[in-house]
């Protein structure tokens, strides 16, 4: 499970941003999380529960995940289909089963409240 890697990486990210801004308390933390990262949201928002419950910085910090949309462009016809859910089967338009995804692979960390 490379997520609780991943939010490690996250918290000491999250530690650094508050000493540079004194901070001594994380509130929130928004994070976007594309579908087609590779990063399982509930795996993830499971380690961070587990490792910020260890952290005074950042013990009963709210965690918001940001799932984006992803354009999946038919090499058929080129219709376009926006979803934030799993990748569609095939087109709607044509059945063609090859789409090109455009977006939806990021892993950003997009805001922190702190205090």
């Amino acid at each position: 499970m490379h997520e609780i890697s991943l939010v490690q990486n996250l918290v000491q990210q999250l530690k650094e941003l508050a000493a540079e801004n004194q901070a001594t308390k994380i509130l929130r933390v928004t994070m976007e999380i594309g579908p087609l990262c590779g990063v399982v949201v509930d795996s993830f928002r499971f380690g961070f529960d587990i490792i910020s419950s260890e952290e005074e910085l950042l013990r009963g910090a709210e965690l918001l995940i940001d799932i984006p949309t992803v354009r999946y462009t038919c090499t058929g016809c080129g219709k376009v289909i926006v979803t934030a859910g799993p990748r569609p089967d095939c087109c709607p338009a044509c059945q063609e089963l090859t789409l090109f995804p455009e977006g939806g692979d990021d892993l950003i960390l997009l805001q922190v409240e702190m205090e």
